[in-house]
């Protein structure tokens, strides 16, 4: 399982954030909330593949030479839909100036295939190698639906290594489902479970995210 493009973020935060969501007794408000603070956390550690540029500023006593993100690169933050959207206000407010590109599939529950519903990943792409995709889902359970929605980027000569796929609680299936098709990709995660039940689902997981996200 060790990989240099498979990060597993793990921290006092995080692991509180963790054990608050997995927990059957955690009301929506309450996921809501650790979603959100673990997001963070995961994003920060995503967007360290960003490149960057010196510039020159004046603060309120002094010229200095400073680093920031480099602005001619496209940033794209892409959630699966729905459950991936709990990614959405917190990647607006670490990254103003990306690109919101929504890809909507659920699971075909007996052949736990992806169904496509919506997307709005169809763009021209001038300069593939100045481009950098994060692709946020808060499960990744078989792999299916996270491989479609890096596929759309390749398709589009995105190289792998600027995409990069932030989760919050993975199986082992689904990790190697993901780089047995997309090696160089990088995948953000917060745990590794044991693995998926006969119906998909990670053990322990947490149940359907989407579901207790958004009280359904």
């Amino acid at each position: 399982m060790e990989r240099n493009n498979l990060k597993i973020v793990s921290n006092p935060i995080v692991n509180q954030s963790l054990c608050t969501m997995r927990d059957k007794n955690t009301d929506t408000q309450g996921v809501r909330l650790a979603a959100r603070k673990l997001t963070r956390v995961l994003l920060y550690e995503a967007t360290k593949n960003l490149p960057q540029k010196e510039i020159e500023i004046e603060t309120p006593v002094a010229n200095c030479r400073t680093l920031t993100i480099d602005n001619e690169i496209t940033i794209i933050i892409s959630p699966i839909l729905r459950a991936g959207l709990i990614f959405t206000d917190e990647a607006v407010d670490i990254l103003p100036q990306a690109t919101i590109r929504h890809i909507g599939m659920y699971r075909d529950e007996n052949t736990l295939k992806p169904v496509w519903y919506y997307n709005k990943v169809p763009l021209t792409i001038d300069d593939p190698q100045k481009y950098y995709v994060y692709i946020t889902d808060p499960m990744l359970a078989t792999g299916n639906s996270l491989s479609e929605a890096i596929r759309l980027y390749v398709e589009k000569g995105i190289p792998e290594t600027n995409i990069c796929c932030v989760c919050m609680i993975s199986a082992p299936e689904g990790i190697e489902a993901v780089f047995s098709q997309f090696p160089a990709v990088t995948l953000i995660v917060a745990a590794v479970d044991k693995g998926l039940n006969t119906r998909g689902y990670i053990i322990p997981g947490m149940g359907d995210a989407g579901d207790r996200i958004f009280n359904t």
